[in-house]
C-alpha cells in the first residue's frame, strides 16, 4: 500500500516540533495488528508464501510464522490459511477475514495520521 509511519513536523524559529505516534489493535492476548503485521499480511497476499514474505521483510521464517500464528489464534477466524509442502510446495493465502483486517487497519491508520496532522497545526510551543 506504500503507507509510511506518521511523522509530522512543525517548523519554528527554534527548530522542528514533531507529533509522533503509533497505532495498533490490541486484544486480551496482546498485539493483534500493527504496522509490521499488516505489511506481513500484504506480502503474504502478494507472494503466496510466508517464507517469501518473511524474506522480503528481512525477517526469519520462524518469526513470521509466529506472528501469523498469533494473529490467527486471536482472530474469530484465521487471517491466513497455510498448506504444507509436498509435490507443488506449500503456500499461504489470505482469507476474507485477512483482507478485511488489512483494510480495517489502514482505515484506522489514515484516521490517526489525519489526527496527527491536524493537531500538529495547533502546536503553539
Amino acid at each position: 500500500m506504500g503507507n509510511q509511519k506518521p511523522d509530522i513536523e512543525r517548523r519554528t524559529e527554534r527548530g522542528a516540533y514533531q507529533l509522533r505516534g503509533r497505532v495498533w489493535i490490541e486484544g486480551p492476548d496482546g498485539t493483534f495488528l500493527g504496522y509490521g503485521r499488516v505489511v506481513l499480511l500484504e506480502r503474504i497476499r502478494d507472494f503466496g508464501s510466508i517464507s517469501a514474505a518473511a524474506r522480503s521483510m528481512k525477517m526469519s521464517y520462524r518469526h513470521a510464522w509466529k506472528l501469523v500464528d498469533a494473529m490467527n489464534r486471536q482472530s474469530r477466524t484465521p487471517l491466513v490459511t497455510m498448506s504444507t509442502g509436498g509435490r507443488g510446495g506449500g503456500g499461504a493465502k489470505l482469507t476474507p477475514m485477512g483482507e478485511g483486517a488489512i483494510e480495517t487497519f489502514w482505515s484506522f491508520y489514515r484516521d490517526f495520521k489525519t489526527f496527527l496532522e491536524q493537531r500538529t497545526r495547533t502546536l503553539d510551543l
